[in-house]
């Protein structure tokens, strides 16, 4: 049997906040693509990306003669809108330094001591 250190708070938090910005950034990616779909039935390409999404969506809301009904509009408007609210920092990390390189040692810190 392996045992492992109890985790601290603050790596208990760590991890709790990586947790929340995976998913912030899996519904922010889910909410882009379903709006380049919307754009691609329409016959409407762009690459991926949030700043050419936003770019076409200024382009297309930006001409006077937009060949979308008021519906698709206002549903696209929405849904940009959604993207806009998941694009806001997390709370609770302030001006802390970068969490991406300090992920692996509080996800399990002596890994390297047990072997593998």
């Amino acid at each position: 049997m392996r045992f492992v250190p109890i985790k601290t708070d603050e790596q208990l938090e760590l991890q709790a906040l990586h947790r929340v910005r995976d998913r912030q950034v899996v519904r922010r990616t889910a909410v882009m693509n379903q709006m380049r779909g919307f754009l691609l039935e329409r016959g409407i390409t762009m690459r991926k990306g949030s700043s050419h999404l936003a770019a076409q969506l200024q382009i297309i809301f930006g001409e006077r003669n937009c060949s979308f009904s008021g519906r698709t509009q206002g549903l696209l408007l929405e849904l940009k809108q959604d993207e806009g609210r998941k694009r806001r920092p997390l709370s609770g990390l302030g001006n802390q330094r970068p969490l991406t390189s300090e992920y692996s040692v509080h996800k399990d810190p002596d890994e390297g001591v047990h072997g593998k």
